[in-house]
């Protein structure tokens, strides 16, 4: 399945974020509250029962996120948690990549490309610069100046992670 990018305001992302944060630390406290309260009821008190109540609040928490997660309101998160994933197992490939980069191969072109421009996206949206690390400025200056030798676009809108499996991971 093809990740494609997509626009997300920043400051309405990072709001929601904080505030799903809160409600799912606040929900994990009142379910592991419940839980281990009703596990010392039944069975007495027991430090085993309270860290099974806690579980048990995890559980449920965490089975709540993922019913919410189809939720409208979601999308930000849904958008960002996807990101983070394709990112993840580009990095694992960087290696390969930039080999294959330097050699010509336009396929490696393109989901460095990807790479680096999800990883502006992220940190942007998380209210981060990437300006402190010269390493990663100098291979975005390289990409950019590749594409324009090759006369494509600075920007790609998406890519296909199947195309990875051409690659060998590092």
């Amino acid at each position: 399945m093809p990740f494609s990018f997509e626009y997300h305001d920043p400051e309405t992302y990072r709001r929601k974020a904080r505030l799903i944060s809160l409600a799912m630390a606040g929900q994990l406290i009142v379910f592991g509250l419940v839980f281990s309260q009703l596990l010392v009821a039944a069975f007495g008190s027991s430090l085993w029962l309270n860290a099974l109540g806690v579980f048990l609040g995890l559980l449920a928490t965490s089975l709540t996120f993922a019913v919410l997660r189809e939720r409208p309101w979601m999308t930000e998160m849904r958008y960002v948690w996807q990101l983070k994933h394709q990112l993840s197992r580009l990095s694992s490939y960087l290696a390969t990549l930039r080999r294959e980069m330097d050699q010509g191969n336009h396929v490696a072109l393109h989901l460095m490309t990807a790479y680096h421009q999800g990883m502006v996206q992220l940190a942007e949206l998380n209210g981060r610069t990437l300006d402190d690390d010269a390493e990663q400025l100098g291979e975005r200056a390289r990409i950019q100046r590749l594409r324009e030798e090759r006369g494509l676009p600075e920007r790609v809108d998406g890519f296909d992670p199947n195309d990875l499996a051409a690659f060998k991971r590092s």
